[in-house]
């Protein structure tokens, strides 16, 4: 694509790379599956118990966007991302040139698809799978009332749980964000969005996919920071602090928006010192679209507005087993 303008669309013939087109699901293991399955209820999502596992849902979509299993400590165990079926030989036979050894499905997971070890010893999986990152950019709501009108009702406020309409994507930690990023373009198709130095990049999917379907922050080892669910609204971010709060999970981060991405945000920390994020209105990268991507300041690579974050956002608990939540 050399030559070729970025901020505009290609022909479909040049934008044909191999990749993935979604991150299906992932996989956590937390210490307490009923301490989980009470944080992930509050937080607005279907969860069901599935043998010793819980299912994680949302609410009118039956697809499993995450796995969440019983063991020591919190743990990301594995991620899978979705490919075309008519990409999974090119996979195989990719992930061959490369060198990188196919492994099998660990147990009790029934699997179509590719499993490996992969960059940071994360578990892998590319399988066959429907496309589950948009087409289109999502719709985000802004109500207004009209003059003559109270817009936020009669004054009195009421808590609602939000419900999330589907994971939007999953942040994780890397020993080596530059490494990542060319690790990922290279094995799964990703393409780099933006980045802030080496302490976090964004990648999205040449499928059309939202600003990032996978996002990358710099520690001292692997681990997930925060999966992030998609609203309709920045009314529905509020309420689901407020929501959360009232349900005794008062830590986190929000509401702001982000420069990077541009989504409107509220991180609510879950018993182990991860983040769940509810998310509105960021960018889209349409299918073939060569998107400018830049290196914001590290002062520009958290927030463009909102509070500070707490001093433990970035750490990296999974590392770190035996630190302490602050009060």
């Amino acid at each position: 694509m050399t030559g070729i303008a970025t901020g505009s669309f290609v022909e479909a013939s040049k934008a044909g790379e191999l990749g993935i087109h979604s991150l299906d699901t992932f996989v956590l293991q937390v210490p307490s599956l009923k301490q989980a399955q009470i944080f992930f209820v509050s937080f607005g999502l279907d969860v069901r118990e599935e043998g010793s596992a819980l299912t994680l849902r949302t609410f009118g979509n039956d697809h499993v966007w995450a796995n969440v299993v019983e063991g020591p400590r919190r743990k990301m165990q594995h991620l899978s991302f979705g490919a075309y079926a008519e990409d999974l030989p090119r996979f195989k036979a990719h992930l061959e040139d490369l060198g990188i050894r196919l492994i099998d499905a660990p147990p009790g997971f029934e699997s179509n698809g590719l499993w490996f070890v992969g960059h940071d010893g994360v578990l892998t999986e590319i399988k066959v799978a429907l496309k589950t990152s948009p087409d289109q950019k999502a719709a985000a709501h802004f109500n207004s009332a009209p003059a003559g009108r109270r817009g936020s009702g009669l004054g009195h406020i009421e808590l609602k749980q939000i419900l999330p309409t589907r994971l939007a994507h999953c942040l994780i930690f890397t020993s080596d964000v530059h490494g990542a990023i060319s690790y990922y373009e290279k094995v799964l198709g990703l393409r780099l969005s933006d980045h802030s130095g080496g302490n976090v990049a964004f990648m999205h999917g040449v499928h059309g996919s939202d600003h990032h379907l996978l996002a990358l922050a710099r520690s001292s080892g692997p681990g997930l920071h925060h999966c992030s669910w998609d609203v309709g609204s920045i009314d529905d971010i509020g309420r689901g602090a407020l929501y959360m709060a009232d349900k005794g999970y008062k830590r986190g981060w929000g509401v702001g928006r982000h420069t990077i991405g541009s989504n409107y945000f509220h991180y609510v920390q879950d018993p182990w010192g991860g983040f769940s994020e509810y998310s509105c209105d960021i960018d889209y990268i349409p299918k073939g679209y060569l998107w400018d991507a830049r290196d914001f300041a590290d002062e520009d690579g958290l927030a463009f507005w909102g509070p500070q974050p707490p001093a433990d956002f970035v750490h990296n608990y999974e590392m770190d087993p035996d630190a302490r939540l602050p009060a």
